[in-house]
């Protein structure tokens, strides 16, 4: 493998930043330039949902001294995202093709879960003090501009993750004509973090212990870095000792406090708000430490375009933590875990020995699996409408790592599977899903409908499942004594659907043993 130059670029809520990356076989992946501009999108984005056209230029002159960057050292790749300062803007779309005409770098807006699932691979790339943390119960605070995202670990697993719009930028412009001085305005900081993390406790705390919690920020983080680097202290803190901290950045206000760190009275107050939020965390969970990685955005993207192309070692299986994620909110809405086990064994069966035929891929694949570990979501809330009901619920809770977009594929496959199909023009006038969408909506849907027939009863009759493609029929061969006559008559029903869909016609063969 010969070397090769990669750029990340972090369009982000209160700073521009862009990290050039070589991956060799020697080094792997090696950051070896990093520029970072200070641009506050956000607080315009949040307040009037667009940003000034000063803003758009001065934008436009960073990203194209970016450009220069990424010229000067022959890079072949690059990505760009936008987060939640550009999420927000009503005029997003006129935005971000703006900027490629004036720049030539396509921005990417990103989703909140996918974001999110960035920062935590950049985290994982840190190997074994990651491995070892999240061993015991361990809090991931990723605080954002518009938002924090708190994804929980149990036993190396991710177990929950969960928004909350409390980011930096959304506070301070939320409380600043509020407090007249510095301790109303922390308790008007900590009343506003208390009524959010309170719900949070209740819902997905209740007896766990959280021991760690990592955070990644754009200001705390660099302090506790700086820190470390000059052998002040460390990235890792009691809470205690953060407490202290806090207090004392309190007690020297916002100009003192710039001075002794060699930041902005600006961002001191930022790095004040982002301490506060940490701490109530800490307090809230109860957790004894915290650890700064000392990872951004763009770590994240630049780990996830070497992980794409083979160029660095994945250690860490981030498609399980996604599937954990998946089950936990199964479980949430009691869902049937041995069903579920048993649909996505009989699901992915057909997917594989169907891939000549569907032309999807991995990634697809892992749509499945959270169709089917979700199959049934909605009988929480009603059984008579089960459909709708877990299309609502999939579709308007976050899975870290997934998109919208993805999210939306599995919300339709799931409600089709228990309704009659939607085609095209229904399914287009109630989203924004492209032909392709749709099309992966369509085979995904045929094929769960297929497994859900297949153990129609609940009862996983089929011990030993074989698939196999034979001319224009799918031979289903299945080793059991019982009776599957239900099972038989269910197959009927649904293999028109599956028929249109891919001209197979699937047949069950029953194999008894003697």
């Amino acid at each position: 493998m010969k070397t090769k130059f990669f750029a990340a670029i972090d369009v982000g809520s209160y700073e521009l930043s862009c990290k050039i990356f070589q991956f060799s076989p020697k080094t792997g992946m090696k950051e070896i330039d990093s520029v970072i501009y200070r641009l506050d999108l956000g607080s315009e984005s949040f307040a009037n949902k667009k940003i000034s056209k000063e803003k758009v230029d001065e934008l436009c002159n960073v990203l194209n001294s970016f450009k220069t960057v990424m010229n000067t050292y022959k890079v072949e790749e690059y990505k760009a995202y936008g987060t939640s300062a550009i999420r927000e803007m009503e005029n997003k779309m006129i935005l971000l093709d703006h900027i490629q005409q004036r720049t030539g770098i396509r921005v990417e807006e990103i989703s909140n879960s996918e974001q999110r699932f960035l920062n935590y691979k950049a985290i994982a790339s840190k190997g074994e003090e990651f491995n070892r943390i999240i061993e015991k119960g361990t809090a991931i605070l990723d605080i954002g501009g518009g938002s924090i995202q708190i994804s929980l670990f149990e036993n190396n697993s991710l177990i929950a993750t969960q928004n909350m719009k409390l980011g930096v930028l959304r506070l301070e412009e939320s409380i600043k004509h509020l407090a007249s001085n510095n301790i109303n305005f922390e308790s008007l900081l900590e009343e506003m973090i208390n009524t959010q993390l309170s719900v949070f406790k209740k819902l997905y705390l209740k007896d766990r212990e959280i021991e760690n919690i990592i955070v990644v920020d754009d200001y705390v983080s660099f302090l506790m870095q700086k820190y470390e680097k000059e052998g002040k202290g460390t990235a890792h803190l009691s809470y205690d000792r953060f407490h202290k901290y806090v207090n004392e950045a309190k007690t020297c206000g916002t100009f003192e406090m710039a001075r002794r760190f060699g930041i902005s009275e600006e961002n001191a107050t930022r790095t004040f708000i982002s301490s506060v939020i940490i701490r109530r965390c800490m307090k809230v969970m109860g957790a004894g430490q915290v650890w700064s990685p000392g990872v951004v955005l763009c770590d994240g993207i630049g780990f996830e375009f070497g992980q794409k192309n083979g160029l660095i070692k994945e250690e860490h299986d981030f498609e399980q933590d996604i599937l954990a994620c998946a089950l936990n909110l199964s479980k949430r809405y009691l869902g049937n875990k041995k069903r579920s086990e048993t649909l996505e064994n009989i699901a992915l069966t057909i997917f594989d020995a169907m891939k000549k035929v569907h032309g999807l891929g991995k990634r697809e694949r892992l749509l499945l699996s959270l169709a089917t570990l979700l199959h049934d979501c909605g009988k929480y809330i009603s059984m008579s409408n089960l459909g709708e009901c877990s299309y609502n619920i999939i579709l308007y809770t976050e899975i870290i790592g997934v998109s919208h977009v993805e999210r939306e594929i599995v919300a339709n496959v799931v409600k089709y599977n228990h309704l009659k199909f939607g085609y095209y023009g229904i399914v287009e006038q109630s989203s924004k899903l492209d032909k392709q969408a749709y099309l992966t909506i369509a085979k995904l849907t045929a094929i769960l409908k297929l497994a859900n027939g297949l153990d129609r009863s609940h009862k996983q009759k089929f011990k030993d499942i074989k698939i196999s493609l034979k001319d224009h029929d799918l031979i289903i061969s299945v080793n059991t004594n019982e009776d599957i006559t239900l099972e038989k008559g269910m197959l009927e029903n649904r293999s028109d659907f599956f028929e249109e869909v891919f001209s197979i016609r699937p047949v069950i063969k029953q194999r008894k043993t003697v």
